[in-house]
């Protein structure tokens, strides 16, 4: 058996050592210095749209219902991921009892599988919503949307062997941190790689199969229209799946591209990152301790920071936004409330178009 230390990853590949090393101060600068950016903006803008989309909840639709969970998904992971990192960097050691070691472990998994599942859920909304679109007409709609639930309830599940791997270890005498043990020599291994499949791998080659037969919907879509505008419609018959995405919209049009910037920007926070993990784990001259590993395992978190932005992108809204944060003398605290006010009615309108059901 062998014990690790954890980083903001979960995965961290310092094995235990016999004394206390003093760790590279300048790093853990750069270190805390990030992290405190990461945590505070995900705070922010994660909180500001849920306040934003939990106001107008009576004019709930399936995409709102997304944005929602994917808006509380990223907050676990700023809270429960992103800030204990936070402090365990600066205090250099994990400071608490067992219970809560192996609580914050389960957390911060349990933020990464929601974020990406969610991701996953909505993308097979709106692959039914083009593809399937009069299945989705038929279906009534359910107090509890079931999509969400399943994503919760596979983030919760799967989470659970942090509770058992990870632990309050003494690490030398009288110095505890919070570590996994693993079993020696396929222990570590299996465990990163596992996490790699059911996090990243699998849910992303979901998404982009629902996002290859999306893109292929919405061009048959193109193509119909088109052909009757030339008036050929009539004498070249389509196939019926052809003819049932015909009547797409530009507002579920304006959500799939939505989706695709946020499967986007998911695989470029988090591919570097998975790429490191394996590579540590299966290369034993991997180099661990630069700081570019460090750096590219702390930017993973970037991707709960990005998903508000993108929505505030789509919704046009970004740079009043911006202004209202920045307006911050007393003299201009009236204009500054009513540049918000204009702001959450216009986010609030932009959200209008997006379909009340799919």
């Amino acid at each position: 058996m062998s014990s690790f230390n954890l980083s903001i990853s979960n995965f961290s590949l310092k094995m235990e050592v016999t004394e206390d090393q003093p760790r590279d101060e300048k790093l853990a600068k750069i270190e805390i210095a990030l992290l405190s950016v990461i945590f505070v903006s995900a705070a922010i803008l994660n909180t500001g749209l849920l306040l934003v989309l939990w106001k107008r909840r009576k004019q709930v639709s399936r995409m709102r219902v997304f944005v929602f969970h994917l808006c509380v998904a990223d907050l676990v992971v700023a809270f429960f991921q992103v800030c204990p990192q936070l402090m365990w960097d600066i205090t250099d050691r994990f400071i608490g009892p067992d219970v809560v070691c192996r609580l914050l472990k389960y957390l911060q998994v349990v933020g990464m599988f929601a974020s990406t599942y969610m991701i996953v859920v909505m993308t097979i909304d709106r692959y039914q919503a083009i593809c399937n679109p009069m299945v989705t007409f038929q279906r009534r709609r359910a107090r509890w949307n079931i999509p969400v639930c399943v994503a919760w309830v596979i983030s919760l599940i799967g989470s659970l062997p942090q509770i058992f791997i990870f632990s309050r270890v003494e690490i030398s005498p009288g110095v505890f941190d919070c570590w996994a043990t693993f079993i020696q020599p396929w222990g570590l291994k299996t465990y990163v790689t596992w996490t790699t499949l059911v996090i990243f791998v699998v849910p992303i080659l979901a998404v982009i199969v629902c996002q290859v037969r999306i893109c292929r919907a919405v061009q048959i879509n193109l193509y119909i229209k088109t052909h009757q505008e030339g008036g050929t419609a009539a004498a070249h018959p389509l196939p019926s799946r052809a003819s049932s995405v015909a009547g797409v919209s530009k507002a579920r049009i304006k959500t799939v591209k939505m989706t695709v910037v946020i499967v986007l920007a998911y695989i470029i926070c988090w591919a570097p990152f998975f790429t490191v993990q394996l590579w540590s784990v299966w290369d034993l001259n991997a180099p661990t301790e630069t700081a570019a590993f460090t750096i590219l395992m702390l930017l993973a978190s970037l991707n709960s920071c990005a998903n508000p932005c993108i929505y505030l992108l789509f919704s046009g809204q970004l740079p009043k936004k911006l202004v209202a944060v920045l307006c911050r003398g007393p003299s201009d605290r009236k204009d500054c409330l009513h540049e918000e006010a204009t702001m959450v009615s216009s986010l609030y309108m932009s959200f209008k178009v997006l379909p009340d059901s799919r």
